[in-house]
């Protein structure tokens, strides 16, 4: 699908594309927030929507559903012995730090979305590794499924994410 992607923007008709995203209720009470790019409007929001119905749930209106995820910038890097992570934590608050998570093998870095540049800037001056980067919508009021929920919504998931047009898919799950 990336592929894909890379090849369709990268053609003559790169400058067709848009930025499109659409939010909807899935089964079990699963919200979700669904980034796409697309040079044609019309199919991508056929494609979502028959997906969506198909699970048993539907496209709602755009804006129904913002409030209930936070855009935020997300950085990811390996915990090291090289790495002071207070004086790594010290110099991010500065660049706009909201959320400093260590407790794994991986550093998880939280801040507003307007701060995605300064955040990594920050990092690069201090010459952390950044493993990931990226802009994510993180769910205001999580909710926890069980196994058997949890498998009916992975697949609307898993078909969502193999629509050539959709970039990212967010949802409110724990």
């Amino acid at each position: 699908n990336i592929k894909k992607a890379i090849e369709r923007a990268s053609g003559k008709d790169a400058a067709d594309f848009s930025e499109v995203s659409y939010e909807g209720k899935g089964p079990h009470g699963v919200l979700f927030w669904i980034d796409t790019a697309t040079d044609n409007g019309t199919r991508t929001v056929a494609n979502v929507r028959s997906l969506f119905t198909k699970a048993g749930g539907e496209l709602v209106s755009n804006g129904s559903l913002e409030f209930l995820f936070d855009r935020k910038a997300v950085i990811e890097f390996e915990k090291t012995d090289e790495i002071n992570l207070e004086e790594v934590e010290l110099a991010l608050m500065d660049a706009g730090l909201e959320e400093f998570d260590a407790a794994s093998e991986r550093v998880y870095i939280y801040g507003d979305y307007k701060d995605f540049g300064g955040l990594t800037k920050c990092c690069e001056e201090l010459e952390v590794e950044i493993a990931k980067a990226s802009l994510q919508r993180i769910p205001t009021s999580p909710i926890e499924l069980t196994e058997e929920q949890m498998e009916e919504v992975e697949a609307l998931i898993d078909k969502l994410e193999d629509d050539e047009d959709v970039q990212d898919v967010f949802t409110n799950i724990a």
